[in-house]
């Protein structure tokens, strides 16, 4: 089982999203994809992007005082 890092830190709308799709591409089946990033609106849009593609998201955990966010992700 692999771990693929999508760090979008910095990144707006539409690239983390862009950047995640990518990810799960790559990724096999059982992978974890963890994203990094800053920006409120893709931490909504990504695991509602998620729940769409039939994927699991795991954890939503803010980071740097609420300035950073990850969210791990199970292909």
């Amino acid at each position: 089982m692999a771990e693929l890092e999508v760090d979008v830190r910095g990144q707006t709308c539409p690239v983390p999203l862009v950047e995640c799709r990518k990810a799960f591409k790559k990724a096999s089946p059982g992978d974890l994809v963890i994203v990094k990033g800053t920006h409120p609106a893709s931490k909504k849009e990504i695991p509602m992007a998620c729940e769409a593609l039939g994927l699991t998201v795991l954890e939503i955990e803010d980071k740097k005082e609420g300035k950073e966010w990850e969210i791990k992700i199970r292909r």
